[in-house]
């Protein structure tokens, strides 16, 4: 008799088939690679798929639809909407990200299921979300941590964190890059961006504050000799609106609208002479992972996460002035080891059948595991009128010994 499958839901994506973004392309995977041994449905924003383009079944898994989107202040209630839609059938909830948090006790207390959270970084930091939802996601950071059989962190940095804060010990799974491609160029690719005719830095992220793309903006913009090509949102907030109209009457700097097509991304990616990568929120940056995987040489911006995801063996600046002195003085040769070096690394931590392996071990651990393993913070030797003290100081600090490298 063939045994019955267990049955996963994976809550807090956009949805599949991937567009571009860390949770979405994970999602994509894990179905490409366990879907043999699980049956898996994956919840997606009927706001991001039209209606001709929402599918039933993606390979093998369900999809399920919720007429939410699934970012910002409205990923609490797609999130929570998700998790209670899937207790009915679910033995496993992979939550990617912590904004269903708050009903995550009561699925402790009411029901068996297994839950998995991956924390996706230290979110109440960003300068993305206002002093509310910074608030709201502080305390559900600890409930997601709490609550859940299992939690994960994406970097080591993360993985530090936790165990400092909840005294947690986090599973470190990153993510998976070597679904990109090198294209070579033909005529009309040419035709159509001239700048690959020529040498280029490259970037694509999501167009906020925390990505630094105001500091890559500004050193490019002191140095007309060197060419920028950047990917992204620019149209959806204000701060890239407004970078935008700074920056784009410049002629060595391209500005691009996002490019959910793999080939053209990988085809303007693929071919820059360096990649810059501005994220200086905490955790491994799919878009850096991918870049490597390319062999890409790899400027990134000096944080501990970005340290960590390249073995600290990329070059780093801490603003556009150190940029500036980068670019101009790094010679073709350390590029050339940089991206050797990258690649090298890409290929033994970031593919997507080593990350789906660990997603295999952590599923058959949680349908197994009795109790939370943890460790003792050294928080619970500190009285607890000093440790609030610490706590109000902690909230206006924006950067912590693990972060500073």
């Amino acid at each position: 008799m063939k045994k019955k499958k267990k049955r996963i839901a994976i809550i807090g994506t956009v949805g599949v088939p991937a567009k571009y973004g860390g949770f979405e392309t994970l999602a994509e995977n894990l179905i490409k690679n366990l879907d043999d041994e699980y049956d898996i449905t994956v919840y997606c924003s009927g706001k991001k798929y039209k209606k001709m383009q929402r599918l039933k079944y993606y390979q093998n898994a369900r999809l399920k639809y919720l007429p939410l989107n699934p970012n910002g202040v409205c990923s609490l209630p797609y999130d929570t909407l998700s998790i209670i839609h899937s207790l009915a059938y679910a033995d496993i909830l992979l939550i990617l990200g912590i904004a269903g948090a708050w009903i995550l006790p009561f699925v402790k207390i009411f029901s068996r299921k297994r839950i998995i959270v991956s924390i996706d970084g230290i979110e109440w930091k960003s300068d993305k979300l206002n002093f509310f939802m910074k608030c709201y996601m502080f305390w559900a950071e600890k409930k997601a941590i709490k609550y859940s059989h299992i939690d994960i962190s994406d970097n080591e940095s993360i993985q530090d964190y936790t165990a400092m804060r909840y005294g947690s010990v986090s599973r470190v799974i990153e993510y998976g890059g070597d679904h990109t491609i090198m294209v070579k160029p033909g005529q009309k690719d040419k035709q159509e961006y001239p700048f690959l005719n020529g040498q280029y830095a490259f970037n694509v992220c999501n167009i906020e504050p925390d990505n630094n793309v105001h500091e890559i903006l500004k050193a490019f913009s002191q140095l007309p000799k060197y060419t920028l090509v950047m990917v992204g949102d620019w149209n959806d907030s204000k701060y890239g609106i407004r970078l935008r109209e700074q920056y784009g009457k410049y002629s060595n700097i391209h500005l691009l609208d996002p490019i959910y097509e793999q080939r053209r991304l990988d085809l303007l990616r693929g071919n820059a002479l360096v990649y810059i990568h501005g994220h200086s929120g905490g955790g491994t940056n799919p878009s850096l992972v991918e870049a490597m995987s390319l062999g890409l040489p790899v400027i990134a911006y000096r944080v501990s996460y970005n340290r960590t995801t390249t073995d600290d063996k990329a070059s780093y600046f801490k603003d556009h002035n150190d940029l500036k002195e980068i670019i101009k003085n790094i010679t073709i040769p350390e590029l050339k080891e940089i991206g050797e070096n990258m690649k090298s690394i890409a290929q033994r931590r970031y593919t997507w059948a080593h990350i789906s392996e660990k997603y295999k071990a952590l599923l058959a651990e949680a349908l197994t595991i009795k109790s939370k393993d943890s460790i003792t913070p050294k928080s619970t030797e500190i009285e607890t009128s000093k440790l609030l003290d610490m706590g109000i100081a902690h909230l206006k600090n924006q950067q912590q010994f693990y972060e500073k490298r």
